[in-house]
Formats: structure tokens, C-alpha cells, sequence
């Protein structure tokens, strides 16, 4: 059992580094939020698949799903939604283009999956994220 004082402590310290947020506004309309959310929770869920695939040695079908839910392909695809309802054209041009780097590298992990180099594919795997991490700890929505 954690001393009363521990647990204040605790407290306090995850409320003052939410006030310290120091990542960049990225205000959208609630649309565009709602889908680059949803968009953000489905592409968790295909990173969680492709581990799983490339720890079972099935590296092409990782590189499959990485191509079709994560890459280049998947660009767009709110393009025939109404303006309020497409994340991309809302956000500031620096997170668009970390967006787009995160697709084009998930494209090249796809690529080198394709070869079934387990090697090459596992030096890979860094890259599936790195965009993700980079855009997460720069902006934020709210």
C-alpha cells in the first residue's frame, strides 16, 4: 500500500505536466477531429497486427497490411468527404508532412517486408512508428 503522501505527490505531478503542454494547437473542425481520431485508433490496431504477423514470420502479410492500412494507398481517404470532415487540408503544413512521411515510410517497411528479409524487416519495424511519435509529441487537438 503507497503512503497517502505518495499518492498526492503522484497526483500533482500528472497535473502539472498537463499544464506544462508545451505541443502545438492544431485546432480542426469537430469533424475532422472526430476522423483523424478514428483514423489515428485504426492504425494502432493494423500496428498491433503487423507485430503480431512479423513475430509469426509472416512478413509479407505484414508488409501487406502495412502497404494497404498504413501506406501510400492509404492516403486520402477521407478526400470525398465534406471539407469540415478531412483532417489533412486543417492541419498545420509541418504535421501534414509528417503525416505523409509516416505513409511513405510505412510503403518502404512494406517494401522490405516484401522480401521476407527477417533481418531487414525487423531493423524496419522503428519506422512503422517514428512518424506517430514525432507528430504526437509535437501537436495536439485539445
Amino acid at each position: 500500500m503507497k503512503p497517502p503522501l505518495f499518492c498526492a505527490l503522484l497526483l500533482l505531478t500528472g497535473t502539472l505536466q498537463a499544464a506544462e503542454d508545451t505541443r502545438q494547437l492544431a485546432p480542426m473542425p469537430r469533424p475532422a477531429e472526430a476522423n483523424l481520431r478514428a483514423e489515428m485508433r485504426a492504425s494502432l490496431l493494423a500496428l498491433n497486427e503487423i507485430l503480431g504477423l512479423v513475430a509469426a514470420g509472416k512478413l509479407k502479410e505484414a508488409g501487406e497490411l502495412a502497404e494497404k492500412e498504413l501506406g501510400v494507398s492509404a492516403m486520402g481517404r477521407h478526400r470525398g468527404q465534406p471539407f469540415d470532415a478531412r483532417p489533412g487540408p486543417h492541419m498545420p503544413p509541418a504535421m501534414h508532412r509528417i503525416g505523409i512521411d509516416g505513409h511513405q515510410a510505412a510503403s518502404e517497411f512494406a517494401r522490405i517486408a516484401a522480401s521476407a528479409d527477417r533481418e531487414k524487416t525487423l531493423a524496419a519495424l522503428p519506422s512503422l512508428t517514428t512518424a506517430c511519435v514525432v507528430c504526437h509529441s509535437s501537436y495536439r487537438l485539445r
